[in-house]
């Protein structure tokens, strides 16, 4: 089960990366914001289980600024009534 959590982290952060690369997604966009931030959350969440403490900082740091791209954002979008 933890190769496929690992699996499904490395494949949302290389959609959103392939997405980028291939001009389908802006690195502003919130679509890229949230794949990387699963990706890196769920990742993270693999690291600290196994103890695997430099994958972990990598994701977990990944998954910080991914958190701080995402309040970005909602904080440049006007308001919905």
């Amino acid at each position: 089960m933890d190769q496929a959590f690992q699996l499904l982290g490395a494949l949302l952060i290389l959609a959103g990366f392939v997405g980028a690369q291939t001009g389908r997604l802006r690195v502003r966009s919130l679509t890229y914001v949230l794949l990387n931030l699963a990706g890196s959350a769920i990742l993270a969440v693999v690291a600290f289980i196994g103890a695997d403490w430099g994958f972990f900082l990598l994701e977990g740091v990944w998954a910080t600024v991914s958190t701080w791209g995402l309040a970005q954002l909602a904080r440049s979008r006007p308001p919905t009534p």
